[in-house]
């Protein structure tokens, strides 16, 4: 389920014209989640129509409980599906907050395959 549902973020993001899409492998890094998706979108409209769109897209594949943070009109808008966080960012604070950083290849040596650009 965790694939499917991986596959169905990143084509819906794809979809609606999301830029810079990246995947970071969490899995024995964190246990919050097994994977992160991070992408930027240009308009609030825009991402909240992403975050709607996953939700969504999610629900029909019996995804139920999907937990969704500022999505009435902010910089950031968090998807938590449980195994996967996504975060959608205007460009300004996905640049503020560093998250490919913080949790991407660069924090372990060892990381090389942690992180896939899309």
């Amino acid at each position: 389920m965790l694939e499917q549902s991986l596959a169905l973020i990143t084509a819906s993001l794809e979809d609606d014209k999301a830029e810079d899409i990246v995947v970071i492998d969490l899995a024995g890094r964190a246990s919050f989640a097994d994977r992160m998706v991070i992408a930027t979108g240009l308009a609030d409209r825009q991402i909240s129509a992403m975050a709607q769109h996953i939700e969504r897209k999610l629900r029909d594949i019996g995804i139920k409980r999907v937990m969704v943070e500022g999505a009435n009109g902010s910089d950031w808008v968090l998807l938590d599906t449980g195994d996967i966080v996504v975060h959608l960012f205007k460009p300004e604070a996905r640049t503020l907050y560093g998250l490919e950083k913080m949790w991407g290849k660069e924090l372990d040596e060892g990381a090389e395959g942690n992180v896939t650009r899309l």
